[in-house]
């Protein structure tokens, strides 16, 4: 059975892994049906209590093949997130992302086009909307999602901060006290906005993609502290840096959704030779790093097989010798000041 951790201040258990649906929304290829509702029966039947999707995700075909395994399934024990912030047009064509920002497109997904709509009446709608695709009538975690530059780009951010404080809070908030909801959060990739969140409002847990992985730890000054100080139960996304710590200094290796740039490559090159040195796979490594820090509930991994699945669980139950955290500390290649797991 995979270790059970709490999410912060909600009581509620989660596996130290988690299910990531992004990928299920045909992020970079178009996936079979049929093999990505297997994907996520996979992850349940091997223990994995967390899934989380979203409407980006493919305009809403993630929801879709999640809900339909979910379905299948009919596990009790497994926890459903998903996020608010994109209402799905129906009629209308999707657009490709607009200049100036990280966030990806995908390659395939359903025929809607996605509206960013972070306000009180829009986020309502989202949420009825996402339990039509899931199929469902309940959803545990609800998050806002994407209020970053990496989204919105430095012109637009404040603006959608305001909204999303004014608007989609205020409706997340009202969901929890109904019972509609069993947490409310936010899903963002950079760690200073996780901050201005959980400064500015009632937040019960965070899904910080990116910043808190073997290759970069942001996240470790200010969010994870505050986080823990607040009983926010933090979720981790992006552990492999968007493959590069996966797949490793490999030719094309992607980093924040892009071709990794040249310094990327080369601290994983260098990580990785310690990695070697104590005769354990990157990916291991990089999977159980966050896993270290008190304030981290789960990490949310995406697969698009049953066999990624299985990678991902077994690599969080093989050992780690606590001389490779130790050497990559010594070379200046993880920071000092980072818990490590025991």
């Amino acid at each position: 059975m995979l270790p059970q951790r709490i999410l912060g201040r909600t009581g509620l258990p989660v596996s130290a892994i988690g299910f990531g649906a992004a990928p299920l929304g045909d992020l970079y290829e178009k996936l079979d049906d049929r093999t990505a509702v297997e994907t996520v029966e996979a992850a349940i039947g091997a223990g994995i209590t967390l899934v989380d999707a979203s409407p980006h995700y493919g305009n809403g075909l993630a929801e879709h093949r999640c809900g339909t395994a979910l379905r299948r399934t009919r596990h009790p024990a497994v926890l459903l997130s998903t996020k608010v912030g994109r209402r799905m047009e129906p009629r209308e064509r999707p657009e490709p992302p607009p200049a100036g920002v990280v966030a990806p497109g995908f390659a395939g997904g359903l025929p809607h086009r996605a509206v960013f709509d972070y306000s009180y009446d829009g986020t309502m709608r989202i949420f009825e909307q996402s339990l039509l695709r899931l199929g469902t009538d309940r959803i545990d975690l609800l998050l806002i999602h994407d209020v970053d530059v990496w989204t919105h780009g430095p012109d637009m951010v404040e603006q959608r901060f305001r909204e999303a404080m004014e608007g989609a809070y205020r409706a997340l908030e009202r969901l929890r006290s109904e019972g509609a909801v069993k947490g409310i959060g936010v899903g963002l990739n950079e760690a200073e906005m996780c901050v201005r969140f959980a400064e500015s409002g009632d937040f019960d847990t965070m899904l910080l993609a990116g910043r808190y992985s073997l290759l970069e730890q942001p996240a470790l000054e200010h969010f994870l502290p505050l986080a823990q100080r607040k009983g926010i139960g933090v979720m981790l996304g992006g552990v492999f840096n968007s493959g590069i710590l996966a797949t490793g200094a490999v030719p094309g290796a992607r980093y924040n959704y892009a071709e990794a740039p040249p310094e990327a490559m080369s601290r994983v090159r260098r990580i990785e030779s310690i990695c070697v040195a104590h005769d354990v796979p990157l990916a291991r490594a990089a999977l159980q790093f966050p896993l270290g820090h008190p304030a981290v509930s789960s990490v949310v991994l995406g697969a698009v097989t049953p066999e990624e699945v299985k990678r991902n669980v077994e690599g969080i139950s093989a050992r780690v010798p606590a001389a490779l955290w130790s050497d990559l500390k010594a070379e200046g290649l993880l920071d000092v000041g980072a818990p490590v797991p025991a």
